[in-house]
C-alpha cells in the first residue's frame, strides 16, 4: 500500500501538518513511537491544588511520584522541573535516540503528542523582521497564525505587550485572570510605564493556548492550579487532542511503536524505514509525499542517515536562557488565592531599539504548585531552616524566565557519528558555545531586566543557568535556502536533493526569536503541508 502522505511525529508540528492534509481529503499515515502515561493519567483527582493539599492522603503519589522520581538531586538540569505525571515524555530517549555532549543538554520526546505534553502554552507571533531572519514567508505566516488560533483556541489581551506577542492576530478569546501576586506587579508597571517604555520594556499578558470559553469537547479553564499535573478538562491545548480527533477520520491512520530511521526516494514514491520499539523488528512503509516533523534533532538524524554522506556537521540554534527567582515585596505575608493557574501570568519584552528585530522576553510566574522543595534545594540554607523561611516567602515569589534570541555560528553544531553500541548504530553529538560577545550581550540584558524588576519592587535573589539546551527551543539544522544546497530546505519546505520529502518542524528556521516558537512551528507546519498538497 502506498499512502498519499506520511507524517513523522505527533508533536505540535506533526499534528497540525496532518490536520491540514486530512482537511484536504488526503490519505495520511502518522508514524510515531507514541509513548503514553499509563501510571498517573487516572490518578490525579478532579480538584484544585489547595483542596488536594488539604484533603488527599495519597497526594504524594502524583506530586512527588510513586517512586519519588519527582524529587531531583544534584544541579539544575533539563527535565528536573517535570512533575511525575509529565515525566513519561522522556521515556525511551536514552535507548532509542541517544545524544552525547558536554556542552548541550536538550530535551527530546518520543511521547504521544511529543514535547507538546509539557509545553508552557505561550503563543507568540513572530514579527516581520524576525520572520525575515528565520525564513518563513511573512504573509503566509500571518494567515497561518489565524488558522492555528481557530484550531487550538488562544486566550490573549490587547495591552502594551500585544504588539510583540499577539501581533495582528484577530482570533482569540478573553485573556486569563492574573493572580494576585502578578496583578500587583502589573499595577506597579502601569504606574511606571513611561519610564520602563523609554528603556525598551513592555509588559502585558502572554497569549496562551488555553480556553477561557468552551470549545467543542474542551472546557474553559477552571483555575485549579494543577496545570503541571493534569489535562483533565482539556482547557489547555495539547497536540494529542488533535491526533485523537484525526483518528476518527477514515483517511487517517496512526501507527505507534514506529521509530523512523531513514527514507529512500524511488520513482514516484518514498520508502520509509522503521524500527519497531515493541517487537524490535523492521518495517518499510511507502508514500507519495513524506513530511518530517519529529523535532529538530529527530529530523536531523533521519536526514543524515538517509543521505549517508559520511561525516556532516549541521548548524544548531537554541534560545539560551536563565531564570531569576525574585521577591516581590508588596506580597510579603499576603495570602495566596485558591483559584489560579500555574502558567505564566505576565510577559516582559525588551526591545531597546523598538524595531521588533532584536527582542528578548521574560515570562513571569508566581510559585506554588511545583512545591517548595525545588526552591529550597537552590537556596543557600540548610533544608530545615530553608523550609521555614520559604513558607513565609512563598506568596511573594516571582520567577522570571529570561529568553534570548539566537543565530547560527561555528560553535553551535550537531553531527551523527557511528556507535555500534546503540540500536541504530549511531549517536548524535552536539556542541554549543556562545562567543564572548554573545555572553557579554546576554549578561548585560539580564542586568537590565533585573534593574527593571527592581523598579517594580521585585528584587532578584540570584540568576540560575540550567545549561544550554534547557530552553527546549531548537532550530536551524536544515536552514531555508533559495539555492539548491545539500542539507537545506527550499522556501516551500521541500528538502533540497529530494522530490517528495518535506520538513514541517523548526529545522528550517535560521534564526530563533526569544519568543517561544511553538505557535510559529504549528503555523509553519500548516504552510508546509499546504505546499506538499500543491506539489
Amino acid at each position: 500500500m502506498i499512502h498519499d502522505y506520511i507524517v513523522v511525529g505527533s508533536g505540535p508540528s506533526g499534528a497540525q501538518a496532518a490536520q491540514t492534509l486530512v482537511n484536504d481529503g488526503a490519505r495520511v499515515a502518522m508514524l510515531d513511537v507514541g509513548v503514553k502515561d499509563d501510571l498517573y493519567r487516572g490518578m490525579v483527582p478532579d480538584a484544585d491544588f489547595t483542596s488536594i493539599r488539604e484533603q488527599d492522603p495519597d497526594q504524594y503519589r502524583y506530586l512527588l511520584g510513586t517512586a519519588f522520581e519527582g524529587i531531583s538531586w544534584g544541579g539544575v538540569k533539563v527535565g528536573a522541573q517535570l512533575t511525575p505525571p509529565r515525566k513519561f515524555m522522556m521515556h525511551g530517549i536514552d535507548r532509542w535516540i541517544p545524544l552525547e555532549s558536554s556542552t548541550f543538554s536538550p530535551m527530546e520526546s518520543l511521547a504521544y503528542g511529543g514535547l507538546g505534553n509539557g509545553w508552557g502554552l505561550g503563543c507568540f507571533v513572530f514579527s516581520g523582521p524576525e520572520l525575515e531572519k528565520a525564513g518563513p514567508d511573512h504573509g503566509k505566516m500571518k494567515t497561518a497564525y489565524e488558522v492555528i488560533s481557530r484550531r487550538i483556541g488562544i486566550a490573549a489581551a490587547r495591552d502594551d505587550a500585544a504588539s510583540y506577542g499577539l501581533g495582528g492576530l484577530d482570533c482569540f478569546q478573553e485573556a486569563l485572570k492574573i493572580d494576585t501576586n502578578c496583578h500587583a506587579l502589573y499595577e506597579a508597571y502601569r504606574a511606571k510605564r513611561g519610564t520602563l517604555n523609554q528603556q525598551g520594556f513592555f509588559m502585558g499578558q502572554p497569549p496562551m493556548a488555553i480556553l477561557t470559553q468552551d470549545q467543542g469537547e474542551r472546557k474553559q479553564v477552571a483555575y485549579k492550579d494543577m496545570d503541571f499535573y493534569s489535562d483533565q478538562d482539556m482547557s489547555a491545548y495539547r497536540p494529542w487532542m488533535t491526533v485523537d480527533g484525526l483518528k476518527k477520520h477514515s483517511c487517517f491512520s496512526y501507527h505507534e511503536n514506529c521509530l523512523v530511521v531513514r527514507f529512500e526516494e524511488k520513482e514516484g514514491h518514498v520508502e520509509v524505514s522503521v524500527n519497531r520499539t515493541d517487537t524490535h523488528g523492521k518495517e518499510v512503509l511507502r508514500c507519495k509525499r513524506l513530511l518530517l516533523a519529529s523535532g529538530v534533532l529527530g529530523t536531523a538524524r533521519i536526514v543524515l542517515r538517509s543521505f549517508q554522506e559520511g561525516k556532516v556537521r549541521l548548524p544548531l540554534i537554541c534560545n539560551h536562557y536563565c531564570y531569576v527567582p525574585c521577591l516581590h515585596l508588596r506580597m510579603l505575608g499576603k495570602p495566596v488565592e485558591r483559584l489560579r493557574t500555574s502558567l505564566a501570568q505576565l510577559v516582559l519584552f525588551h526591545d531597546e531599539e523598538r524595531t521588533h528585530a532584536d527582542v528578548a522576553v521574560a515570562s513571569l510566574f508566581s510559585y506554588r504548585s511545583l512545591l517548595l522543595f525545588r526552591l529550597i534545594k537552590e537556596a543557600p540554607l540548610n533544608f530545615s531552616d530553608g523550609r521555614k523561611i520559604m513558607q513565609y516567602l512563598q506568596s511573594s515569589f516571582i520567577i522570571a524566565g529570561i529568553h534570548h534570541p539566537d543565530a547560527a555560528s561555528a560553535d553551535k553544531s550537531i553531527e551523527l557519528r557511528e556507535d555500534l553500541s546503540t540500536i541504530t548504530h549511531d549517536k548524535l553529538h552536539a556542541h554549543y558555545a556562545l562567543s564572548e560577545e554573545e555572553v557579554k550581550g546576554t549578561r548585560q540584558r539580564e542586568h537590565k531586566y533585573i534593574s527593571a524588576l527592581r523598579t517594580l519592587k521585585c528584587f532578584a535573589i540570584k540568576r540560575v543557568y540550567p545549561g544550554f539546551g534547557s530552553s527546549i527551543h531548537y532550530g536551524g539544522t536544515l536552514p531555508y535556502s533559495r539555492q539548491d544546497k545539500p542539507f537545506t530546505l527550499a522556501p516551500n519546505g521541500r528538502l533540497h536533493g529530494t522530490k517528495y520529502v518535506y520538513v514541517a518542524d523548526g529545522s528550517g528556521f535560521g534564526y530563533l526569536p526569544a519568543k517561544g516558537p511553538t505557535f510559529s512551528l504549528m503555523a509553519n507546519a500548516h504552510i508546509v503541508a499546504q505546499n506538499a498538497l500543491s506539489s
